[in-house]
């Protein structure tokens, strides 16, 4: 898979907002069961709790282990990180930039009204 691919599985699992909210409540608590998620979102079945773990997997926004009987998942942030870098802060730079300089210019310009 390359990184286009990847991103794209990124990008679709981040666009659905209950796949954010079961990030947010892993971001939370680390290394919760499909129950405690359900237990926390009671408006969701336990299969769509299920379904939306698989999409976030798939994106290995998520990693699951087995504990036991039950299955713990954890959040894993690197895909995250590495949309922003590829696709956020290149675009943000060039303005970030610009507001430095123009911070800078206002700086260094004589104030008016002052002796």
């Amino acid at each position: 898979m390359d990184e286009t691919d990847r991103d794209d599985l990124v990008f679709k699992a981040l666009a659905d907002p209950t796949r954010r909210a079961l990030l947010d409540e892993l971001f939370a608590l680390d290394g919760q069961t499909v129950q405690a998620l359900c237990d926390r979102h009671p408006e969701m079945t336990r299969f769509g709790v299920m379904k939306h773990l698989a999409v976030l997997e798939s994106a290995n926004l998520v990693v699951s282990m087995k504990e036991g009987r039950s299955k713990r998942h954890f959040l894993n942030p690197i895909p995250i990180q590495q949309l922003s870098d590829r696709w956020i802060g290149k675009y943000a730079r060039p303005f970030s930039r610009a507001m430095t300089d123009l911070q800078r210019r206002l700086e260094r310009a004589p104030q008016e009204g002052s002796a």
